[in-house]
């Protein structure tokens, strides 16, 4: 039915629980496959092998971990994976402390590698919405946190269970590229 990577960097563990609760609810659709896997262990190949991709990160300075974006600098995939289903989720170490920002920076990274971005209108638990992914001051271990990380996942595996949005042109193997200025005129 489709593809699911969960993708995570994690140091203090809580961005790590919210991954496996991610995976949890992307499995819980009857014949999804799911990859869990920390950046440390993850290689591009991953990201080519899915059809959609949960991507989460500490907030640090309302911005994705060093490593997550070192990750994506050199995991030498861009341009082969245009049109798979991208989301996102953080873990913060206080109330307003920068994890919707952190989300929307891990989207915009996804978006340069030609990821379509899984907006939710769903609510997953009271209070707890899923717009710009899913969110937890510090470990998930409230119920709305981990309804929120689950929903995330399944409303992943919903929107790749038919294959990703293929963009390319037939024989198309990469980027187009324009190296030249056009001529004015």
């Amino acid at each position: 039915m489709g593809k699911v990577l969960v993708l995570f960097d994690t140091q203090s563990g809580n961005t790590g629980k919210m991954a496996a609760s991610v995976a949890e609810g992307a499995a819980s659709l009857a014949g999804t496959e799911v990859r869990l896997k920390h950046i440390d262990e993850a290689t591009g190949e991953d990201l080519v092998w899915c059809d959609g991709a949960a991507v989460g990160s500490p907030t640090h300075l309302g911005q994705p971990s060093w490593k997550l974006k070192k990750w994506f600098d050199e995991c030498g995939v861009w341009g082969r994976v245009d049109g798979r289903i991208g989301t996102s989720f953080s873990s913060e170490g206080g109330h307003a402390g920068g994890a919707l920002l952190t989300c929307l920076s891990v989207q915009l990274v996804l978006m340069n590698f030609g990821f379509l971005i899984l907006g939710i209108t769903d609510y997953a638990h009271y209070a707890y919405t899923l717009h710009y992914g899913a969110t937890t001051v510090r470990e998930p271990r409230q119920p709305g946190d981990i309804a929120a990380c689950l929903a995330l996942g399944r409303k992943l595996a919903l929107a790749v269970r038919n294959g990703h949005v293929d963009v390319m042109e037939e024989g198309q193997t990469g980027p187009r590229l324009f190296r030249e200025k056009p001529r004015e005129g």
